[in-house]
């Protein structure tokens, strides 16, 4: 999820909570049971979402994996740079 999200950051998650288009959200896959990821959800289809990482070309995602299994929304990080999460990607430079 880099830019947006960076290995060491601490979030704060709500478990259970409805999830919405660009939602930063924590999942599994059912291919990948035991990996937790963080990824932006796209929309809803079947029984889970599709998710996509915010760097294209360094995510693995639905594109790779199929639909994802919701665990929790992501509100906000706690640490390094506390705050809200942007809704879109920052561009890389």
């Amino acid at each position: 999820m880099s830019p947006t999200v960076r290995d060491g950051d601490v979030l704060v998650a709500a478990f259970d909570a409805p999830v919405r288009p660009g939602d930063v959200v924590l999942v599994r896959w059912a291919a990948r049971p035991e990996q937790l990821s963080v990824k932006r959800a796209v929309r809803a289809v079947g029984d889970g979402w599709e998710v996509l990482g915010d760097n294209p070309y360094g995510s693995t995602d639905s594109r790779t994996l199929g639909p994802a299994r919701v665990l929790a929304v992501v509100r906000f990080r706690l640490w390094p740079w506390p705050g809200r999460l942007p809704d879109r990607p920052r561009l890389l430079s």
